[in-house]
């Protein structure tokens, strides 16, 4: 009887420690947490135990449960604050339900729980080491005050083992679960980001661009904005690879895709659509100011000294193609297709320029 109670403790702990990794896997708690968010999932934790409590077992007139696991969770992930805030919730918890000896045992217990996963969280312990002290001393801990509260040596000779059992089972899979979740949303999260950013430069990559150029072609005709279209190659990029090798190539694209980002306003879009070819879109943007910032660009890439791991400096220079609805094209879907010609002209007639599409 006393295995299935703790059992059934277990299970609601993991499915109300799966639910809260699931509802904080955008911002789980960190030991460099803000304040406020430590004193959230203190207080959410807290809650956690209470709920716990609630399904807890009673012998005479004290109750067992494992109120502690997320009391200790918070302490490791998240430090004092949170684990600290877990425990008042768990004290008040715990004496609202009765006040009598095994309340005020209760709370010494999770007092000195809370200051032993405190301490041994900070310790220069491995993971596996801390979790195994911290969960053996927290058992230790109720197995003395138990031993004091009950007298019935029958129950205590089940309680104590199976108690250290489920306890041990409780933090284990409590650490294993938060860490598998956490694990799990960081290899989603940079999977979505490789998905749409370039590695290289951490500029936008070829796909980003389509998704968003095409948002922008669904409402520019209806709101009769302006959207001008830069299309930059590097000129002579091969040469570059060639003499200095691709890592030093590699150097120049980074350089380069900085440029572009502080060339232009924060809200329009730079990318990189692969090898030395960038774009920039400039959102409600007339022809002659995408002149403009093109002409600051191919300037500034003109004067800059691009700094290789070899210590050398390069000098590089770009060719720009700019279209612009509905300035020089009044069929959105033809924005790409004419800033790329337009390119092309400023290649074919001597690179190092800027040229606007004619169509």
């Amino acid at each position: 009887m006393i295995i299935k109670q703790l059992l059934s403790n277990l299970a609601i702990l993991t499915s109300l420690l799966f639910l809260y990794t699931q509802l904080t896997k955008s911002s789980p708690l960190q030991r460099s947490s803000t304040i406020s968010r430590k004193l959230l999932m203190g207080s959410t934790g807290g809650l956690l135990s209470n709920v716990l409590m609630q399904y807890s077992m009673q012998f005479e007139s004290t109750i067992v449960d494992l109120r502690h696991i997320p009391v200790i969770l918070l302490a490791y992930y998240g430090g004092a604050v949170p684990a600290l805030i877990a425990m008042l919730f768990v004290i008040i918890g715990r004496l609202m339900i009765g006040i009598n000896l095994s309340a005020y045992a209760g709370v010494i217990l999770i007092v000195l729980i809370t200051l032993i996963s405190i301490y041994l969280s900070n310790k220069n312990l491995s993971k596996k080491v801390k979790i195994i002290y911290i969960l053996t001393l927290s058992n230790i801990i109720f197995s003395v005050l138990v031993s004091i509260i009950l007298t019935d040596a029958h129950i205590l000779m089940f309680l104590i083992p199976s108690y250290w059992g489920i306890s041990y089972l409780g933090g284990f899979i409590g650490f294993y679960m938060v860490e598998y979740l956490r694990n799990s949303q960081e290899l989603f999260d940079r999977y979505k980001s490789e998905s749409s950013t370039d590695g290289l430069t951490g500029l936008n990559n070829v796909r980003k661009f389509d998704e968003l150029f095409n948002s922008f072609l669904s409402t520019i005709e209806q709101k009769q904005e302006k959207l001008s279209l830069l299309y930059i190659d590097i000129d002579h990029f091969k040469r570059i690879n060639d003499t200095y090798g691709h890592k030093e190539g590699d150097v120049v694209l980074r350089e380069l895709g900085n440029i572009l980002k502080n060339s232009v306003r924060s809200f329009d879009i730079v990318s990189r659509n692969g090898g030395e070819e960038f774009t920039i879109i400039l959102l409600d943007c007339s022809l002659e100011r995408a002149k403009e910032i093109s002409e600051s660009i191919r300037e500034r890439v003109e004067k800059y000294n691009f700094t290789l791991n070899s210590g050398e400096n390069i000098s590089i220079t770009v060719s720009i193609g700019v279209a612009c609805y509905n300035d020089t094209t009044m069929n959105s879907a033809s924005l790409i297709e004419d800033a790329d010609k337009a390119l092309y002209q400023a290649k074919r007639t001597g690179r190092n320029k800027v040229c606007v599409s004619n169509s």
